[in-house]
């Protein structure tokens, strides 16, 4: 089984996120949709000593742009951004071992949120040890519109037979068109894990940033065992 995942670049994404890459066979950046504003693309949550936080890109957006259309605003949100990462996780036991990386790609001028977002999804790929590869549906030759048929002509072309969808997706998912393409479909079923924080009561979902920071080295198979597949 040759098993294909799709999902938008999402900002700092959640550890359910890295979870769909470290099991699949390919990992497509779906970047050729519709950007939503208020969505998970430009934001995410950090945990602070009051709790939950947004972290956000602001973004120079016209309605319909596509997600490898939107613009970054450049002003001063990354040095505001840099601080409050370094003061909510400064403590942590392996902020150290990670923040580096991650703060020069936030340093480096991006025009694009595309890019910025895939930077930041490679490179916390890599300290996860997701190994399999990514591909952006911007690189593909896909023609489809249709939400399902978009997602079977991507496997289709990178010769998959099973995808790997969202729980959300059995809300708007045809499943007899994967069936009539030759594809199996299985959806992920996963629980937000739980480890060490810092700052009282655990969060749950929120970006890997904190689980990376909190427990370092064994992030890779806690996120790995957070779930699997459902049919």
């Amino acid at each position: 089984m040759k098993l294909i995942t799709i999902h938008q670049p999402n900002y700092m994404p959640w550890s359910g996120f890295f979870h769909k890459w470290l099991i699949a066979d390919t990992f497509v950046i779906l970047d050729t949709v519709q950007y939503h504003k208020n969505e998970w693309q430009n934001r995410n949550q950090i945990k602070t000593s009051q709790g939950a936080q947004w972290i956000t890109v602001p973004v120079t957006y016209r309605f319909p742009q596509l997600i490898n259309e939107v613009g970054i605003a450049q002003n001063n949100w990354v040095k505001k951004q840099v601080s409050s990462i370094e003061q909510a996780y400064t403590k942590a036991p392996f902020f150290n071992n990670y923040w580096q990386p991650i703060k020069d790609i936030l340093q480096q001028k991006h025009e694009r949120l595309v890019d910025l977002n895939v930077a930041l999804i490679q490179t916390l790929g890599q300290m996860l040890g997701c190994s399999s590869p990514l591909v952006l549906a911007s690189d593909l030759p896909i023609k489809q519109d249709d939400p399902t048929l978009r997602l079977i002509e991507i496997c289709s072309h990178l010769e998959g037979d099973a995808y790997l969808s969202g729980a959300e997706g059995r809300s708007y998912l045809q499943a007899s068109l994967f069936n009539d393409a030759g594809l199996s479909l299985h959806f992920q079923a996963v629980q937000p894990p739980t480890y060490p924080q810092l700052h009282g009561d655990f969060i749950p979902y929120l970006s890997v940033l904190d689980v990376l920071f909190n427990i370092g080295d064994d992030a890779p198979s806690l996120i790995r065992d957070m779930g699997g597949l459902s049919s």
